[in-house]
């Protein structure tokens, strides 16, 4: 039964507890009412939902749809100089993320075999050679160094490369055009010439794949005639997007976070044995892909609230992975934690196609920093340390660190 509350005007997004938590505006709304309506900003009269239940239980349901093109998706916070949407967006080819089954369905279809648990078992040596390398280029370095630009952006960058066939002489235009393209405040033109930017280079691309072939995935899914050139030039975006911002964002923000817990970073470096564990609790601590949109094409039932057809739902699953009906003290990082069924990587059809791909990251990259830096620690305080509040992903923009030696 939920409880009387203030209906919030706009989506809660002041961290005010730590950098970790969500906002104590949210965190007072899932025990209260953690199916709650929200007005939006534009006026539309939607819902946030920040249960660990009722977030399960709405990704796992495709009533709650992905697609932005059957109804206007309202933005939930202040966005200035972006125009109010008037109509629905039109859907992209190949943008699997913002599609329902079956076209869901067939494009998702086509990728599985890429990031199987066994594949991901192959590439580990290579993910563990990538991250030694750039770890032995930081070891020539003289601290203070930034660890985003250093390490915790170009270990994904060469992994997805790699795995994708992307030259990584050419990570450079693609990293600058895809942080424009998730800033929340950039203007719609130039986001849309980001955007655009991308997709031209994915598109000549994907046609050199077709025409001649390599052993990646780009060239894989290019040998399949049912695919359209528009349809892999948005599957790559996707990819590309994904498989690079959210790990560097996990490996930045992790690192701070366990810099943050020096007793627990003394055990992890003690026992690495613990960390598969402390990647998944980090992941649930963190969930840097926090918000989530879906939109109701039928009146339906959430956490004992109807939901009206037409309504855009807002998803925090920051919130749902602090929940205290699904984890103890979960406001606590703790590296001993059995974590399963967080929900960083998200539930139901759409849960994240590269799982096993970002856990074999974060493990190798985790495990290389903490043994060839035993005297870690930040070059600023912490308070000084630049949060992504202006993102669509959240994470750090600069993470200085120092050290007193290095390991071998």
């Amino acid at each position: 039964m939920s409880q009387p509350v203030s209906i919030p005007k706009s989506l809660p997004v002041e961290r005010d507890a730590s950098p970790f938590d969500p906002p104590r505006e949210i965190t007072g709304l899932r025990a209260a009412r953690p199916v709650c309506p929200m007005v939006f900003p534009d006026g539309h009269e939607g819902w946030l939902v920040t249960g660990y239940d009722a977030v399960r239980q709405l990704l796992a349901d495709t009533r709650f749809s992905s697609r932005q093109d059957l109804g206007v998706v309202h933005v939930p916070y202040e966005t200035p100089g972006m125009p109010v949407p008037t109509e629905p967006s039109p859907q992209t080819p190949g943008l699997f993320i913002s599609m329902d089954p079956p076209d869901h369905t067939r494009l998702r279809r086509k990728l599985t075999g890429a990031f199987t648990v066994r594949r991901m078992k192959m590439l580990e040596e290579q993910i563990i050679d990538i991250v030694e390398r750039q770890l032995e280029e930081m070891t020539h370095l003289t601290p203070p160094v930034d660890l985003v630009k250093e390490f915790a952006l170009p270990v994904p960058s060469l992994v997805i490369c790699a795995l994708l066939g992307v030259p990584y002489e050419d990570r450079g235009n693609f990293q600058a055009n895809s942080t424009k393209f998730l800033e929340k405040d950039v203007n719609l033109e130039d986001k849309m010439a980001a955007y655009g930017a991308m997709t031209g280079y994915l598109a000549e691309l994907v046609t050199r794949k077709r025409a001649e072939p390599g052993e990646d995935i780009l060239s894989d899914l290019a040998r399949q005639d049912d695919l359209t050139v528009e349809e892999l030039t948005g599957i790559a975006f996707l990819l590309l997007l994904a498989g690079h911002e959210t790990t560097a964002n996990m490996l930045a923000l992790g690192t701070f976070a366990l810099l943050e817990h020096p007793e627990q970073l003394a055990e992890l470096r003690a026992d690495r044995d613990l960390l598969p564990d402390a990647v998944e609790e980090l992941m649930r601590y963190l969930s840097v892909v926090d918000i989530n949109y879906r939109y109701a094409t039928e009146d339906l039932e959430l956490g004992g609230e109807i939901i009206p057809k037409g309504s855009t739902v807002v998803v925090s699953m920051l919130a749902a992975d602090h929940d205290p009906q699904r984890f103890d003290n979960p406001d606590t990082l703790d590296i001993h934690r059995k974590a399963r069924g967080q929900l960083a990587f998200g539930h139901g059809v759409h849960q994240c196609l590269g799982q096993q791909l970002a856990r074999t990251e974060m493990r190798a990259g985790f495990e290389g920093l903490l043994r060839r830096f035993p005297t870690l620690k930040l070059a600023i305080p912490a308070g000084e340390v630049r949060l992504k509040t202006d993102m669509n992903i959240y994470g750090v923009h600069e993470l200085p660190i120092t050290w007193t030696e290095t390991a071998q």
